[in-house]
Order: structure tokens, then sequence, then C-alpha cells
């Protein structure tokens, strides 16, 4: 059994944003991989994975030279099932699964435990016969936060279940479950240490106020689901939607002009279009049906119903607490307080007094080694990248707000130089960014795991840039519902020559060289010829074309078609990681976080700024927005992502657009 443990370590936060642009390049940020060609040679690189790791190689490049873009190869060799088998043959390597076994510690053990906890610091005591208090709700990030950091962290979270259920001093776990912004991918995380949980024998029981189709999942996962008489459940299902500008900037005389290779490729249509492309519905289709698939099967296998009562369920459109639970979709009907005294029945405290608790704040300041889960000597290093890719930090980068492609790299070749490490697991939730930053964090990937074994594990999404930077590991891990893929090439810009027209404006440019003014005359046309060497080189592998044309697929589907080696969360990246490095499975290791954040007086003015003055994250984001790095961007749709996903990586640009016309 292997026994995580999350050990500080001093280095550069990853702080993400991005530098300036003009306003045109702004709108098109929430493109997919918004490619925006400045007249200089430029080269962006999707890569051949490292052969040293035995798996698939798979390599996508995109040059342009001079006056053309340059055509796309493609290459994929073994592409490979999620059964095992190759398409030629070739035995694709086995991974351990990394499942969670809970086993008591012994007298001696026990005894180790009892005297740490004599020499505990005071925010590390616990009452005997306390119970953990999580409340769920809103974003949760996955990077480490400080004690001055708002909200919520997946690997703390992911911490605190796996120290509760060893800790003799937890009698169980109450989670408060309220709306949740986060995507899939998290949700499955949870919910899967709620189970490891359970296999303590301690009680979890989940209260939801407020439920939707996120909640619910984790909510029948518990041992117990309360609601109060008058909870909101809104099981309607699931929902994707799309808004269109093509028809408010073709009355105001906008035109935005857009070239893209890969039929999938959904960026810019929110500016060029009034409707869904086809293609774009198929994809989204598919990805809705792959969701709303695995809800339903792992419902109805919580409950012990059939998969066609929980779709008959959702269809009747059940949403009266009572009838709830009569039909057994929840355990019972009860407040907050109510819940609480039972609780302190059930451990046998006095009613007059406050059941025990530790909340999830403080329950993180506990140390693994309080609990006698420090780790072996073996250390794996872990590092985070969350959020948009962008090359330099800019001056108005918020604290945790995407990846610093420089800051990236130091962590990386730190690695690299350093023998402390047997293997390197890099976490992965971003939608993308800068193509040439994402260029450049692969490299130093690629030559990291030259010299030790790298595992790539997906969160939410890694997509474009995203996925690119995962291909140069030795393995690639994703939850079955993250997003991933979105492989394509896409460049614009906006004509304003009609909009100059009516409102009587004019500017006038004198410049040297054929394509000086490709972007600085917004007035005249964007013509981009792609040459007949601009289209994609495919082999003999039929999967290809469906790889490399912009297309999102869930975790699941991109296991089956190779672009993901195998399906777990962290812990099957530890055990995977562990395998690679020649550990022994059941040998202990310790995971060292690069990542651990340190309070700086930004972030605390920030937390208190906004505690008072209840700053709106979409304000923030326009922040970040105006700061887009000009060049390259390698990007998943931020309106799709927006409605599959929550809102962390929606476009707050187009988000005020929207609430603004909906105020007229």
């Amino acid at each position: 059994m292997s026994k995580l443990v999350f050990t500080p370590q001093r280095t550069l936060s990853l702080i993400l944003r991005k530098p300036p642009t003009p306003f045109h390049i702004q709108l098109t940020s929430s493109f997919p991989h918004s490619q925006i060609f400045k007249p200089s040679r430029f080269r962006q690189v999707f890569p051949t994975t490292s052969t040293a790791h035995g798996r698939r190689n798979l390599s996508v490049r995109a040059e342009k030279i001079g006056e053309s873009v340059s055509g796309l190869e493609s290459e994929v060799k073994d592409v490979g099932d999620n059964n095992g088998s190759l398409k030629g043959g070739v035995k694709k390597e086995e991974y351990p699964s990394g499942e969670f076994e809970f086993k008591e510690f012994t007298g001696w053990q026990n005894f180790v435990v009892k005297c740490k906890m004599l020499f505990a610091w005071p925010w590390e005591r616990v009452k005997k016969g306390s119970v953990l208090t999580i409340k769920l709700r809103g974003q949760i990030s996955d990077q480490l936060k400080s004690r001055f950091s708002s909200g919520l962290s997946l690997p703390q979270i992911c911490e605190n279940f796996i120290k509760a259920a060893y800790d003799p001093r937890i009698a169980g776990v109450y989670l408060q479950i309220e709306p949740l912004s986060c995507g899939w991918g998290k949700v499955e995380e949870i919910r899967r240490h709620i189970l490891n949980f359970k296999k303590s024998g301690k009680f979890i029981v989940a209260f939801v106020p407020a439920c939707g189709e996120k909640e619910y999942y984790l909510g029948v996962a518990c041992s117990e689901l309360f609601a109060p008489p008058v909870a909101y459940f809104s099981l309607y299902g699931l929902t994707v939607q799309a808004s269109f500008l093509g028809g408010i900037f073709e009355k105001v005389g906008i035109e935005p002009q857009v070239e893209r290779i890969g039929k999938y490729k959904s960026a810019g249509d929110q500016l060029t279009r009034k409707n869904m492309s086809p293609e774009n519905c198929e994809m989204l289709t598919a990805l809705l049906d792959n969701i709303y698939g695995n809800w339903l099967d792992n419902i109805s296998s919580a409950q012990g119903k059939k998969r066609e009562e929980v779709e008959n369920f959702i269809n009747e459109g059940v949403y009266q607490v009572e009838r709830l639970k009569e039909e057994g979709w929840i355990t019972n009907i009860q407040y907050d307080d109510e819940v609480i005294d039972m609780l302190k029945e059930r451990l046998k405290q006095k009613k007059e007094k406050k059941l025990l608790m530790v909340d999830y704040k403080k329950y993180s300041r506990v140390r693994n080694w309080t609990l006698g889960l420090t780790g072996g000597k073996d250390k794996i290093a872990v590092i985070r990248a969350s959020g948009s890719i962008s090359r330099v930090r800019s001056p108005l980068s918020l604290s945790g707000s995407g990846i610093i492609g420089e800051q990236f790299i130091e962590k990386i070749r730190s690695l690299r130089e350093s023998k402390r490490y047997k293997a390197v697991i890099l976490r992965i939730d971003s939608p993308g960014g800068d193509a040439l930053a994402s260029d450049l964090m692969w490299r130093e990937i690629k030559l990291l795991a030259a010299t030790k074994p790298v595992i790539a594990s997906m969160s939410d999404v890694a997509a474009s840039g995203g996925y690119y930077m995962a291909m140069a590991a030795g393995c690639i891990v994703a939850e079955s519902l993250t997003l991933t893929g979105s492989i394509g090439v896409v460049t614009g810009k906006l004509n304003l020559q009609k909009l100059y027209e009516r409102i009587g404006f004019n500017k006038e440019i004198i410049s040297r060289g054929r394509y000086a003014e490709l972007f600085a005359a917004e007035q005249r046309p964007f013509r981009l010829e792609f040459s007949s060497s601009n289209t994609i080189l495919r082999d003999s592998v039929d999967q290809m074309e469906e790889v490399a044309q912009g297309r999102v697929w869930t975790g699941k589907d991109a296991a089956s078609r190779g672009l993901v080696d195998a399906l777990g969360g962290m812990s099957r990246a530890v055990a995977i990681a562990k395998q690679k490095a020649n550990i022994p499975h059941d040998k202990q290791v310790t995971l060292v976080e690069m990542s651990r954040p340190s309070p700086t007086l930004p972030e605390i003015l920030s937390g208190v700024g906004t505690s008072l003055l209840g700053l709106d994250q979409t304000v923030k984001g326009l922040l970040q927005e105006l700061t887009l790095s000009e060049g390259v961007q390698a990007r998943m749709d931020g309106i799709m992502f927006e409605r599959l996903e929550g809102a962390s990586f929606a476009n707050p640009i187009f988000t005020l657009i929207k609430d603004y016309l909906s105020s007229i």
C-alpha cells in the first residue's frame, strides 16, 4: 500500500497570466487554438513523444515560413486501444491500478502515532471522537493553497480524506455539498476518495441544501444523504449551450475573418457564425452523451437501481423532497441541526454540548508525520500546471491565475539536475494558451523524461496546449471525463472596414514589407493563402484523421484512440511512476510538491479585498484577458468549456458582452 505524503518544497509558485495585446486579439482569445500570425517566422510543434517509455508516437507539426503556413505533418505509430492491445499486434504495457487499500495500524504503529500526537503543534490537536466537516462549494482549484488563500484545493481535500481514514481521533466525515463550479474530472477524483474513505469503516454523511447533477453524484457515494424539507433539487439532466455574436457584428460593420485547419475546430464560431456548425454540434453531442451516460451508470450502481429507472426519474422531473425520500433517492429529510444531533447521538456525545468537529481549513494543517503517514526514502516530485498558458508573467498577473512558461521551465530544469527524485508527476489542468510557451515547456519536459520517468496526470481538462505538454511524458493518465485533444490550427483577425466607413473614421499606414500591415490595418481584408501543402499528411493509420481535426474527447474516448495511456486519478499516476522508477508497488514513497505556495502580500491583500468588497471573479478575469499574450494561441473553445465544465476557464470578455446584451 502506498501512503501519499505531501512534503513542502519552497520553489517559485505557478502564477498564470497573459501579456498585453491589441483589442482584436483580446476578442479572439476565446478561440480554441486562436493562432494570431505575426509577420515574422514562427514554428509550432506537436512533437513525437519519447520512445524510451514504450508508448505510441504522435506528432503534428505546423510551420510558417515566409509567405505561407507550411503543411501539417501528422504521424501515428503503434496507436493502441484501452484494452492492452495495439493495432499491429504489439502488446501494450500493463499499468498498475493504484487502487487504495486501507490497512489498519498494528499495535506498535498505534503507539508511535499516539506518542507523536503528544508532541504535535497546538493547531494539530484534535479531540478524540471529532467529526471532520468539509463544505464543498464553488470553485475547486487543482493547486495547493496557503492559509491566506480563499477557496478549496483538490489536493488538500484528497489528502484530508486519506488522513481522516487513518486518524484515530476522527470518527467520521460530515460533507456539506452545495453548487459546484468545477469540472467532472475533479468531481471524479473527489468521489473516488469518498469511496476510499468508506473502506476505513468510518461513516461519511452528506447534506445537500441545493443539489444538481454533480452534487448528487458526490452525495450518493456517501454512506447517507440528507436534505432539508425545502431543498432545491435541480436534476434536470445536462445541457450544452453556445452563444453567437455573428449577427451583432454584421449589424455594426465588424467582419471577423478566420482561417482554420481541422473541421471540428470551433474556434471563432462565436464571432463569425449565427448558429452552431454541424461538426461542432456532433462533437458536443458526443461529449454530452458520454458524460450523461457515465452519470446514469454510476448513479444506478450507487442506488442499486436500473439505468432505465434513473433515466425515467430524471425525465419525470421529480423534485419534491418527500417523494425523493419515499422512492429511495435520499436517506432522509432533515435540517442541518437535526443531522448534527443525530451524529451526537450516534457518537454518544452529550446533547447539551456541541458536536466535536474540526473543519477543513484547520485539519489541512495536520501533518502526515503526526499520523504516521510519512513516506519512504524514495521521493517523487509533483509539478502542478493549472490554468491558461502564457510565456511570461504580466504586470497584472494575479496569484494562481495560470501557467507562466518561464517559471514552469525553471522547475523542470531544477528537477532534471536533481538526483533526489526517482520520478516526476506532471499534473495538468489547462485548456491551453500560448503555443510558443507550450512548445518551450514541451521541450523541457522531454529533456526531463530522458533522465527520469515523467507521468502526466490530467484533471478537468488538458486540451490543445495542455495536451501538447503531456505528449512529452512517458505515460498519460486521465479521468474518464477529462476533456482532452483539440489539436488543430486557427488564425484570424477582425476587419473593421465597414465600421470605419459608417462612423467616418480613417486610418492611413505607411509600411515596408509585404506582410507588415497584416494586423496593423484593421480596415483591410485578411488574406492568408493556404497552399496545397497545408493539408494534413496522414499515414495509413485511419485514427489520425479523427485525432488531428480539432476534436475534443473525453478521457475514456481518448484512451480508446491512443491519446491517453491509462484511466484514473492521482493515485494511479503515482503507482505508474513507481513502476517506471522500479520502486516495489508495496513500498511507500514521499510525494514532494514543487508548487507548495507561500503566502505573499498581494495574495493576502487580494483575499482581504475580496472578502470586504466582494470583488467579482469576472472583473478579475477581465484584467487577465486585457493582458493576453500576443502570438499563437493553442486553446480550447471557452464557450464550450464554460458549459461543460463550469466557468473556470470561460472567457470573461464574452461573459460581460452576454450580460450586457441580456440587460438591454
